[in-house]
């Protein structure tokens, strides 16, 4: 039967198609996996600049605002607080989770006018 034969040699492309697709979905799912977890850490240091900076701006101690914009930041954060003039400036540099062997690390930093110097006019 001719139509018998040729079903059987199908059967073989479709395993061969399927081997050069799976291993492709995979490569696209961790992608895509990996692109969330960089968007995540990268909202969490938007969050936690911000927050620093709200601390700072009411003029709360060095100490204070680094540990509330830690606890917001993402882990294994590094924070830096500083001060030019009237304004302060928040820095949250982090590594995204599971990307601990890549060169590749996300960044935001917020500015806040301190508390102090709002409302009031130079001379």
């Amino acid at each position: 039967m001719p139509g018998r034969e040729r079903r059987d040699a199908d059967r073989g492309f479709v395993t061969a198609e399927s081997a050069v697709v799976l291993p492709v979905l995979v490569m696209f799912a961790t992608a895509l996996v990996w692109g969330l977890l960089v968007v995540a850490a990268q909202i969490q240091c938007v969050d936690a600049a911000r927050t620093g900076a709200r601390a700072a701006a009411r003029q709360d101690p060095a100490g204070a605002v680094v540990e509330v914009a830690r606890e917001a930041a993402p882990r294994d954060a590094s924070v830096t607080v500083s001060r030019e003039g009237d304004q302060v400036r928040v820095t949250v540099v982090a590594k995204p989770p599971a990307l601990h062997g890549l060169p590749f690390e996300v960044r935001e930093e917020a500015v806040a006018s301190a508390e102090e110097m709002v409302g009031v006019r130079g001379p």
